[in-house]
């Protein structure tokens, strides 16, 4: 109780009130965090076009996504540690650079939260659907099924912080155990291949480049490590935040990143025809891998697995999207402000909850064309990463020119975290031009140039009507008067 008390006392220096309920102990936040990354989601993201462009040696590019994606949790961690308020990189960059850019970022942070949102739910609808039937599925009910997901996200959070908690709790025992254990067993008992093939492409490339290809397959692996950033969101539903949630955020990015390396070797050394992965004609390996060694029994025990790892995903997105919506509001940053930072009995922001769902689910409509839902789920990544960038580009001029002293945290890197720093942003530079890079390879089948340039035009639209709601609506200037924070005293009066 003493700590919830010191907590809140903490907040009110920000200028908050303690509205949500502190109750998230480092496991649950952790839990959230290992939920949202989700090794099993990250996979199925990467890997049959990781060897489509790269062959067996696709697992390289994953290594190196990861390390580049450590560099970025571990900044975030500082900040993190200096700044325990909901709201994770609006936050930030508001007190660091500014209430315009911080608005910029929050608004673009919230599109590519949702679009993650519709993405998660459709590509989940596909395992729903597996689960119950062998029919071909329909895009009508493709759609159907997406909203089944999102409401089910929505309800177990508008029942409270502890239900989404046991919730998450039950996602990770299915997902993580289930993961290392079939990858455990695939590389005792099915492995088919050397390990010397992880250095070969069997003849994959784009454009008959080897390189392209690997270059190709390193955009797609940063689709791994998207995610971490949900510890943020609920600082202020944790317990001793500047300790728990950095730690929580880089366990969970560890564990997720663990597992994800693991099933990656697992799946390629165990394929009996990696060939026909890099030819396209075994359009899911992981699957293909699993049911091959372990045995047909094991197709629907799998596709459970699988589904729970969908769903514990698709509830910690919303979880945290929530908050964000939140975050803005009640900074009346957003238009319905005062609605949108309403806090139930339950002590959760549930119109934000209710609203974003909405907006996630009308996005399901795009999964009609599968080449325009192609087109969100591309955005989603190439969104999170320009974010990941701003934000690491905001913590390092901050450094540089002393308004942000990140040993005020509980996390203290001294000039290790300088230049973490520095090379987390020639890695986001690298990587969120990778990304955005217009790409046939990457567009759907028979796509058109729209979808090829999907995550510079969407990024473009967003920004610029961004842009027009600062000059029109000035949301900057309807701050709360909040007390004055020694690090943001000389940004916010600029």
């Amino acid at each position: 109780m003493n700590h919830t008390r010191a907590d809140a006392g903490e907040l009110a220096e920000y200028g908050y009130a303690q509205e949500l309920r502190r109750t998230l102990s480092p496991w649950a936040v952790f839990a959230l965090g290992f939920a949202t990354i989700s090794p099993v989601v990250g996979i199925y993201a990467v890997v049959q076009l990781g060897f489509v462009s790269a062959g067996p040696a696709w697992i390289w590019a994953v290594v190196i996504a990861f390390l580049g994606q450590l560099l970025v949790a571990t900044v975030y961690a500082e900040l993190s540690s200096q700044f325990p308020v909901t709201g994770g990189v609006y936050q930030w960059v508001r007190r660091l650079a500014g209430p315009r850019l911080g608005w910029l970022v929050g608004w673009i942070y919230l599109a590519s939260a949702i679009a993650s949102l519709t993405t998660v739910a459709y590509l989940g609808a596909t395992w729903l659907h597996m689960l119950v039937s062998d029919a071909p599925l329909s895009p009508g009910a493709h759609v159907l099924l997406g909203v089944v997901f999102i409401a089910v996200a929505l309800g177990i959070n508008l029942l409270g912080v502890n239900p989404v908690k046991h919730f998450l709790n039950a996602g990770i025992i299915a997902e993580g155990v289930a993961s290392i254990a079939v990858s455990v067993v695939l590389l005792v008992f099915a492995r088919n291949n050397g390990f010397g093939i992880l250095f070969d492409t069997l003849g994959a490339g784009s454009g008959g480049s080897t390189a392209a290809g690997f270059v190709t397959c390193l955009a797609v692996a940063g689709w791994a490590f998207l995610g971490f950033d949900a510890t943020t969101q609920v600082a202020e539903e944790t317990e001793q935040p500047r300790r728990s949630v950095p730690r929580a955020l880089l366990r969970s990015y560890l564990f997720v990143a663990f597992t994800v390396l693991l099933t990656s070797v697992a799946v390629t050394l165990s394929l009996r025809s990696p060939d026909d992965a890099v030819s396209g004609k075994i359009v899911d390996p992981v699957f293909e891998a699993v049911t091959q060694g372990l045995g047909g029994w094991s197709e629907k025990p799998f596709v459970l697995v699988v589904l729970i790892a969908f769903f514990a995903c698709a509830i910690s997105i919303q979880t945290y999207i929530g908050r964000a919506v939140y975050a803005l509001a009640r900074d009346r940053q957003l238009p319905f402000s005062t609605r949108l930072a309403v806090v139930g009995q339950r002590q959760i922001p549930w119109v934000s909850l209710i609203v974003t769902a909405v907006l996630a689910g009308l996005g399901l409509v795009l999964g009609l064309n599968g080449n325009a839902a192609a087109t969100l789920i591309s955005f989603g990544s190439g969104g999170f990463y320009f974010i990941f960038l701003t934000v690491a580009v905001v913590a390092l001029v901050a450094r540089l020119r002393g308004r942000w002293n990140p040993s005020a945290g509980e996390l203290r890197l001294g000039r290790t975290g300088l230049v973490i720093n520095v090379l987390a942003v020639v890695w986001l530079l690298f990587e969120s031009a990778n990304i955005a890079w217009p790409r046939t390879e990457l567009a759907p089948p028979g796509g058109s140039w729209i979808q090829i340039w999907a995550v510079v035009l969407v990024f473009s639209v967003l920004l610029v009507l961004g842009l027009a709601y600062v000059l029109v609506a000035k949301p900057h200037t309807r701050l709360p008067a909040h007390p004055a924070h020694p690090v943001t005293e000389e940004v916010e009066a600029s």
